[in-house]
């Protein structure tokens, strides 16, 4: 049972009770129709990035979906929340490729959909034998990780949404979605 075709997808939701503002969000990521299962986050080998569109036209409604999620939720007024799922992927498509989460509070979707890469990319680069430093910039380790000819892409999607001022329940998600 391995996942060939993988998509992103995301999504916010606002409501007075939380479980509700976490369904909204599903609901407008398009997957809300799911029985998701979360699952860690190893990229299959040969596993391909497809649109939303076209993943979900390869699903049903009730069907069980595995997916690597992150969350936030705040029903703190003005407060700003991030979700991002970061995407490495490596070169030599037989190895596998990470998927990262990231969940965080006051920090825009660049911010958090960098972090989100870099953790991905970085988690793939130890498997892969390229030693980095942690300390250097983003920036930095992308110029190293592209040297290496070892990680072929990396990418993010970001979910960012500031809390309702009237104090209802705001949540963001971010998904990557298994298609079997």
């Amino acid at each position: 049972m391995v996942p060939r075709r993988i998509f992103l997808t995301k999504g916010v939701g606002r409501h007075k009770e939380k479980l509700t503002s976490f369904e909204l969000a599903l609901r407008d990521a398009d997957i809300a129709h799911f029985n998701l299962v979360r699952v860690s986050s190893i990229l299959p080998p040969r596993c391909t990035v497809v649109t939303k569109s076209y993943g979900l036209k390869k699903m049903v409604p009730g069907q069980i979906v595995f997916c690597v999620m992150a969350e936030a939720s705040t029903s703190e007024p003005y407060r700003l929340c991030a979700a991002s799922i970061g995407l490495g992927i490596p070169t030599d498509r037989r190895l596998h490729g990470y998927l990262s989460e990231h969940h965080a509070y006051g920090i825009n979707a660049d911010e958090s959909g960098d972090y989100a890469e870099d953790l991905a990319a970085s988690m793939l680069a130890t498997t892969l034998g390229i030693e980095i430093d942690e300390n250097i910039s983003y920036d930095k380790k992308k110029e190293i990780w592209n040297l290496s000819g070892k990680i072929v892409r990396t990418t993010n999607i970001t979910q960012t949404a500031i809390g309702a001022r009237n104090g209802h329940w705001t949540t963001v998600i971010a998904c990557a979605v298994f298609v079997m």
